[in-house]
């Protein structure tokens, strides 16, 4: 006597043939495949910044149409490469820069949008880097940014970075900071 078989179980074994091939392929990998156990980094420093020439290191480059547009002109877009120290003095050790742009992003008052990458250039984290996003107000203690990504040892890196004003002149700036990273 021959065998019969139905559509149905014709199906049913083609169905489970994908989930007995990935099983078979499980086991054989194992956990090869896992990521890196994610990791917690607190860093503290100073962000120096001058507004006015000589050796400026935030510069005014565009402005509204049909204004005399200062730094606190809504529209004002402002490109910086600032220090990142160890220290608030002038004399502290540069640990790297502060590279990007900020604007002007509000009618009522100084809120500025900043996109910056912290450029790490010596010690532990030198040719690593760090993707900030966020609102700046320079009045207000403990101004939370995002950190969006980075590179180097904060590769995939979030997380978010609190400012405290040190110093603020006409002239320059520094920025108390402190960044939690997650990071691999």
């Amino acid at each position: 006597m021959a065998y019969s078989y139905s559509p149905l179980v014709l199906l049913l074994l083609l169905l489970l043939l994908p989930f007995s091939v990935s099983a078979a392929v499980a086991t054989v990998t194992g956990h090869e495949n896992t990521a890196p156990r994610e990791k917690l980094t607190h860093l503290h420093f100073f962000f120096h910044g001058r507004f006015a020439s000589p050796n400026a290191t935030a510069v005014l480059v565009a402005v509204p149409p049909g204004t005399n547009a200062t730094f606190n002109t809504f529209g004002a877009v402002i490109v910086l490469d600032d220090m990142l120290k160890d220290g608030p003095e002038a004399s502290s050790k540069l640990i790297g820069r502060a590279q990007g742009l900020t604007a002007q992003a509000s009618l009522e008052g100084t809120y500025l949008l900043m996109v910056v990458n912290f450029v790490f250039t010596a010690g532990e984290y030198n040719g690593s880097s760090l993707a900030i996003l966020g609102r700046f107000v320079p009045d207000v203690s403990g101004t939370e940014r995002s950190i969006v990504g980075g590179t180097g040892k904060f590769r995939m890196a979030r997380g978010y970075t609190v400012g405290n004003v040190y110093i603020w002149t006409a002239s320059y700036f520094v920025l108390e900071l402190d960044a939690y990273i997650v990071h691999y």
